[in-house]
């Protein structure tokens, strides 16, 4: 079925042609958790299944947005209206996120507030060498601090029509984003505990872990939004992608705060 022209539409709404991705998309995604599952418990051919699934699932996200992308930039579909349902589809999936980082905040504090006498009622657990909240973890902190400075002014520039600044700002994020990943990845390689050192080594990696995550996914997304801008992508009131990547890392940012001053520095003590 052909889309109808905008000249014809009598509605802001943008009603989506049929498309295969959506399915192909969770066949990838089950057949990726399925190949996780047999991985983990060693059945032959279980690592092959995950690659395989993560390679649907990475084609259907690029295909996909490759879409959206058409349909805001080329076509024009993305009216005021629908502009406002993808912000507030991108709010809710940062409040998603939040409260997925909220579950190992929650797992810590019930942890460390009570220590279990399994862990000899102690926090941290005796034998648990914990990290100096003074230096990788100060340092990563000022970074991160940093890109979203500078990510403000990328944001500050597109609306002020200064495109030449808002690449600048980009460009210098992230660079800051790999910087930030580098010392992370170095702060684990030297950490003197892993995942299986008690309740602790398993808080700590799976919250500071799965931010590290985050941080790269935010990357990735402002490497995009870095690549659209070059091309003529964005205008000073037609910004919705980078304002995505924005909003998300700030999201990302903040939720480092959060995991400096409570597992660092206040739960290392």
């Amino acid at each position: 079925m052909s889309a109808i022209p905008l000249t014809q539409l009598k509605h802001p709404y943008h009603l989506v042609d049929p498309s295969p991705w959506p399915l192909l998309g969770s066949l990838g995604a089950l057949t990726m958790a399925f190949g996780m599952v047999k991985y983990m418990h060693y059945y032959a051919g279980g690592f092959y299944v995950l690659v395989f699934g993560l390679l649907v699932t990475s084609f259907t996200m690029f295909v996909w947005w490759r879409d959206i992308i058409r349909e805001g930039t080329f076509e024009g579909r993305h009216t005021k209206k629908v502009q406002r349902g993808l912000r507030l589809g991108v709010i809710l999936f940062i409040v998603s996120e939040v409260m997925f980082f909220v579950s190992f905040f929650w797992a810590f504090f019930h942890s460390s507030l009570g220590p279990a006498i399994q862990i000899g009622q102690l926090w941290p657990p005796l034998g648990i060498d914990v990290m100096s909240p003074w230096g990788i973890p100060l340092l990563n902190t000022v970074i991160l601090l940093s890109s979203g400075a500078t990510v403000t002014w990328a944001h500050h520039a597109v609306v002020a029509g200064e495109k030449q600044h808002a690449v600048y700002g980009l460009i210098l994020t992230v660079i800051l984003a790999i910087l930030f990943t580098g010392f992370q990845v170095f702060e684990y390689l030297h950490a003197e505990f892993t995942i299986s050192d008690s309740v602790y080594g398993s808080s700590f990696y799976m919250a500071t872990g799965f931010h590290g995550f985050h941080v790269l996914v935010g990357s990735i997304f402002l490497l995009v939004c870095l690549v659209r801008l070059r091309n003529d992508h964005f205008t000073r009131t037609h910004h919705i992608g980078l304002e995505g990547a924005i909003w998300y890392w700030h999201f990302v940012d903040v939720v480092w705060l959060f995991l400096f001053v409570t597992i660092y520095w206040w739960g290392g003590n």
